[in-house]
């Protein structure tokens, strides 16, 4: 078998691995009910079983927190776990730190292992398709307005951008800023909830500082509405 021939098969085997891995998470995580766990009632358990860990509690955080991005289990409710077990401030830092190490990856994966699975999922979502040609014209804009705006599914959106012309340094230094309100918003709410019966000042504060990020984030599709041609192109 000539050298070519041997190249063109490498792209198909890291396809069928690596969509063998991420159908094989999200297969076991719905089996064992993953997604079902990470609900707001179950929250003090898992800040329990999170501790047992002890110094090694942030690393065990943020590596579920990263598979969990890789295999579509929703982000909220680990979001405010963060929150939860370790206050709004370092539940922030992991957050952040976990999420875009997350959506690093799911570009790659979707830019060099398994590209022809992931076409199969933006093509199933009109909206999704337009991502390619408004990052065409718009670049960046386009990642900071999907980080900003829930417009479209968060965790096939970080899939679908590596299919995009976009580079990988542009797309990962704007998904970080971006994302960090909505983080900032659910950890400093889950920070209240960590301390409801204690300390009530500290409680309200954090409820406050939740509530104004949460309006913040409300209001940004307008305003990127009014000031942004690039909205206009997704929402067309």
């Amino acid at each position: 078998m000539s050298e070519v021939a041997q190249r063109s098969k490498r792209p198909w085997g890291r396809l069928l691995l690596l969509g063998g891995i991420v159908l094989a998470g999200a297969f076991l995580a719905r089996i064992f009910g993953l997604q079902e766990a990470l609900n707001l009632k179950n929250l003090a358990h898992l800040k329990a079983w999170i501790e047992r860990f002890g110094p090694f509690a942030p690393l065990v955080f943020m590596a579920g927190y990263i598979l969990a991005v890789i295999f579509f289990v929703p982000g909220l409710p680990i979001t405010v776990l963060g929150g939860v077990a370790f206050g709004p401030i370092w539940g922030t830092v992991y957050v952040s730190i976990a999420s875009t190490i997350g959506v690093a990856l799911t570009f790659l994966i979707a830019r060099y292992g398994a590209r022809g699975m992931v076409e199969r999922w933006v093509a199933e979502s009109p909206r999704l398709t337009k991502i390619d040609q408004a990052v065409a014209h718009h670049g960046w804009r386009i990642v900071m307005i999907t980080r900003l705006v829930p417009l479209f599914p968060f965790n096939l959106q970080n899939y679908a951008y590596g299919l995009t012309r976009i580079g990988f340094w542009s797309y990962l230094l704007t998904s970080w800023p971006c994302m960090l309100p909505a983080t900032a918003a659910y950890t400093f709410a889950g920070g209240a909830l960590s301390e409801a019966g204690g300390d009530i000042q500290r409680t309200l504060l954090y409820l406050g500082i939740a509530g104004s990020l949460l309006v913040l984030v409300s209001l940004l599709p307008r305003w990127l509405h009014k000031t942004s041609p690039a909205t206009d192109d997704l929402l067309r």
